[in-house]
């Protein structure tokens, strides 16, 4: 168990079993991985076959958020209250080391396990779609044009405990054969983050609406 460790033992299924020195179990790293991560991954089992979709999350508290179509099979799966998998990675990096064996990835990745719940209470569901909004644009909710009455009846919204979970990080160091330090071959890493270019308007934006906060904000937080 990773020495920044904090929280409860993990169940059997969360422990990390591949180079446990990189497993961590406290809430406090899943949740900060969870909340930078733009997008997931839901693992799920449909008629004994595997899926695995990309989709947004966003957490409030102790709870993930996802939203989608009634239509889709991880929706239709999640209302009936279906145990799912979801990952979160963020990539901090590329490992070139001496060896091909041991070039690698810097990473941080979160995974949470447990049963999807559908939310019908409306005041939930208001608070769950603008977090879902936020966690990609904060602050783009109260800028945009709140669903119409059809878009709301054609969302599915559900949510997933963070009772169980773990992490697993992997810096940007190099990890070579103690042999290999003596080869004449370049070893490194190179950092990788999320840059934010310049916004492009929509062609049909009116004359004289000017960019948002959120996106000035945005813009400017991921700006080297």
């Amino acid at each position: 168990m990773s020495t920044a460790d904090n929280g409860p033992a993990p169940s059997p299924r969360m422990t990390v079993k591949r180079s446990p020195h990189r497993g961590h179990y406290d809430r406090e790293t899943v949740n900060a991985i969870l909340d930078e991560a733009m997008i997931c991954h839901v693992g799920f089992i449909v008629d004994g076959s595997p899926f695995v979709i990309p989709t947004i999350h966003a957490r409030v508290d102790d709870m993930l958020y996802f939203h989608g179509s009634p239509a889709t099979r991880m929706m239709r799966l999640m209302k009936i209250g279906a145990e799912v998998c979801v990952t979160a990675t963020l990539v901090d990096g590329i490992v070139a080391a001496r060896s091909v064996f041991n070039h690698s990835l810097g990473f941080r990745s979160a995974v949470v396990i447990g049963p999807a719940r559908l939310i019908d209470s409306p005041g939930e569901r208001a608070s769950a779609l603008e977090a879902i909004t936020d966690a990609v644009l904060p602050g783009r909710w109260a800028e945009a044009r709140p669903p119409s009455r059809n878009e709301d009846k054609g969302t599915l919204v559900v949510a997933v405990s963070i009772d169980e979970f773990s992490a697993k990080i992997r810096g940007n160091e190099v990890s070579d054969e103690a042999d290999d330090y003596d080869l004449p071959i370049w070893a490194g890493a190179i950092p990788l983050s999320t840059v934010a270019g310049t916004p492009e308007p929509d062609g049909r934006l009116l004359d004289g609406v000017e960019i948002p906060e959120s996106v000035k904000q945005f813009v400017e937080a991921h700006t080297p």
